[in-house]
């Protein structure tokens, strides 16, 4: 959803200025979420953070290498994609 207004804002800015030479345009979409992001969203300290990933694992039968996504983050925490999407998009 966010992503969309960033990409429309990319497409007029780049049709409105004359001689501006194309490139492509990588807008981060991360899938992925880190203990950094959680305190950021929920102003938890980092070891609550690392715990609440450590937990998400665990519930999800993960191993400590495997990474956690916003889906499962939000699926555990009963938040909304689109509220922790725009946290991810700073």
């Amino acid at each position: 959803m966010i992503y969309d207004k960033i990409n429309l804002y990319i497409y007029v800015l780049i049709n409105t200025i004359p001689n501006l030479p194309i490139m492509p345009v990588l807008v981060p979409n991360r899938i992925c979420i880190y203990a950094k992001d959680i305190q950021n969203i929920t102003g938890k300290k980092e070891r609550t953070a690392r715990k609440l990933l450590s937990d998400i694992r665990q519930s999800l039968g993960k191993q400590k290498n495997e990474l956690v996504t916003v889906e499962d983050f939000c699926r555990h925490t009963g938040l909304k994609e689109e509220q922790v999407s725009r946290f991810l998009a700073l």
